[in-house]
């Protein structure tokens, strides 16, 4: 499943960079990169991606309202998207699935991680 190409959404560069790195060891060579959720749903529209990894916490539109933005749009209803955030309290997570992520990772993570994540929601 190294073909994906990926769109890597976070408001801090040193976490972008973190991220791309880490999928980049894991395999994953084609990745876009998003600041907030606006950036991402700007890039969605002229890149051919097929997997999200975004963060929750963002300046302009937040993960959330991303996940839920997009999930109205028929084009990326079943886009997998997976949510890498510091927010780990029960309802945070709940209100994140509903809302139509896949799956949710808690920072600090491992690169065993992200990468087993990402193998678990493509396989869903």
């Amino acid at each position: 499943m190294a073909n994906l190409k990926i769109l890597a959404i976070d408001d801090s560069p040193t976490m972008r960079r973190i991220i791309i790195n880490t999928l980049k060891r894991a395999g994953y060579e084609d990745i876009v990169e998003a600041g907030d959720g606006k950036e991402a749903i700007a890039k969605l529209k002229v890149e051919d991606v097929n997997f999200v990894i975004t963060d929750w916490n963002m300046p302009e539109m937040d993960g959330l309202t991303f996940v839920n933005t997009i999930r109205a749009m028929d084009e990326y209803k079943n886009l997998p998207i997976l949510m890498v955030t510091t927010r780990s309290v029960k309802e945070d997570i709940v209100e994140a699935l509903k809302a139509g992520v896949n799956n949710y990772i808690v920072k600090p993570f491992t690169p065993e991680t992200l990468k087993q994540k990402i193998v678990e929601t493509i396989s869903k």
